[in-house]
């Protein structure tokens, strides 16, 4: 079975571990009624539609 000739130092394991953890922009879409950006599949915050219906009444 195979052995480690050395010890990885922390810096090399640690560097490692961080590639796998990389954060990625969250998407965005427009909305189709307002034309703001919300995240998709969720209901649009500034007007309350969701897939071109009324799913929330936003006061404003």
């Amino acid at each position: 079975m195979g052995v480690p000739k050395k010890r990885t130092s922390k810096m090399r394991r640690d560097r490692r571990r961080a590639a796998n953890n990389n954060v990625s922009a969250p998407n965005v879409v427009l909305c189709s009624k307002c034309r703001e950006p919300h995240m998709p599949h969720t209901v649009c915050k500034n007007c309350g539609t969701y897939k071109k219906r009324v799913a929330i009444v936003v006061e404003e």
